[in-house]
C-alpha cells in the first residue's frame, strides 16, 4: 500500500518537471529565433516593413497607405555626398515615372539627426517634388538594417521587395530602372522570384 501512495506522488512531480523543461526549451527557441531576425537582412522576396513617418510639413506617412503601388523608398542623409549626386537622377527618374504611371511612389527617408529645417533646405536646394520623411530618431533606418546611405529598396504592389540596391546608382539609366519598369507594366512577381532574379544577376 505505500509503495502505491509513493509512486502516485512521483507522478505529478513528473509532469510538473516535464512542463518546466518543455517551458524552458520554448523560451530558448523564441529567444534564439528573436536574435537571428533581429540581425537578419531585409532583402528581395520578404514583406518591406511598415513603417509611419513625419514629411517636411509634419504630415503622418504611412508605407502601407501605398499598397497597389510600386514604391521606391530611398534612405539617405544630408551630409552624405554620393546621396546629394544621386538626388537629381531620382527627381528626373520621378517626374518621367509619374507623368506615365499613377501607380508609382518615391519616398526619401532622411536619417538626419538635426531638425526638420536642415532637411527641407537641403530638399528645396534640389528642387525635390516627391515626398520626403523624417527618419530623425533612426527607427525605421534599424528595422530595415541599412549599412549605409544611400540605400533604396524597389517594394512592389503587394508590399514585397523586388530589389534591394546598395549605394548609390544612375536612376536616368535604363538598366537602373528595369525592375521598377517591369513591375510598372507586367505587376508583381512571386516573393521566390525576386531572389531567383537577384542571384542571376
Amino acid at each position: 500500500m505505500p509503495d502505491t501512495l509513493t509512486e502516485n506522488k512521483g507522478l505529478p512531480n513528473k509532469a510538473i518537471i516535464g512542463i518546466v523543461v518543455a517551458l524552458v526549451v520554448i523560451v530558448v527557441l523564441l529567444v534564439v529565433l528573436g536574435q537571428r531576425q533581429k540581425f537578419e537582412p531585409v532583402l528581395e522576396g520578404k514583406t518591406a516593413p511598415d513603417f509611419a513617418l513625419p514629411d517636411l510639413k509634419g504630415k503622418m506617412v504611412k508605407l502601407s497607405d501605398y499598397k497597389g503601388k510600386v514604391v521606391f523608398v530611398n534612405f539617405w542623409a544630408t551630409w552624405c555626398k554620393p546621396c546629394e549626386e544621386e538626388m537629381p537622377s531620382m527627381q528626373k527618374m520621378y517626374e518621367a515615372l509619374k507623368k506615365q504611371y499613377q501607380n508609382f511612389e518615391l519616398l526619401a527617408v532622411s536619417i538626419d539627426s538635426k531638425e526638420p529645417d536642415v532637411v527641407e533646405a537641403f530638399a528645396k536646394k534640389h528642387e525635390v517634388t516627391f515626398p520626403v520623411l523624417h527618419d530623425k530618431k533612426g527607427k525605421i533606418k534599424e528595422m530595415y538594417k541599412t549599412t549605409g546611405v544611400p540605400e533604396t529598396f524597389i517594394v512592389d504592389q503587394n508590399g514585397i521587395i523586388a530589389e534591394k540596391v546598395w549605394g548609390p546608382r544612375n536612376w536616368n539609366r535604363q538598366d537602373s530602372v528595369r525592375t521598377i519598369i517591369d513591375l510598372l507594366t507586367n505587376g508583381p512577381s512571386a516573393p521566390d522570384k525576386y531572389k531567383q532574379k537577384k542571384a542571376a544577376y
